[in-house]
């Protein structure tokens, strides 16, 4: 039941973050569910590697280097979800920030 109230709560900060950042774009929440669905499995089984990968550029940058590979992973969705679009580099790297700023906080009252 905790990961389906955690896809859902995603999927809200999916849809109010392409509402707030003019360069993403969603069709409908069914499209943003779609989103918080892939991202979840891209973070899960593609991002520990690209991290391990990128691991000494990350070491080099004090760890701001992982604000750019979350920023690429989430516009990966692009090409897996459509109904997703998201026009630039910048517009990636905020609301990917946005999203997990928001899903680190709300879960945080899921726990309370």
């Amino acid at each position: 039941m905790s990961l389906i109230l955690r896809m859902f709560l995603n999927a809200l900060i999916v849809y109010a973050v392409a509402h707030i950042i003019k360069g993403v774009h969603i069709k409908g929440f069914g499209t943003a569910i779609l989103v918080a669905i892939v991202l979840g499995l891209i973070n899960a089984l593609i991002r520990p590697i690209l991290f391990l990968l990128t691991l000494p550029i990350n070491i080099l940058t004090l760890g701001l280097f992982t604000f750019v590979l979350n920023a690429l992973l989430f516009w990966s969705v692009t090409w897996f979800v459509p109904g997703f679009t998201v026009d630039s580099f910048i517009s990636a790297l905020v609301s990917s920030f946005l999203v997990s700023l928001m899903s680190l906080i709300f879960s945080w009252f899921l726990i309370f």
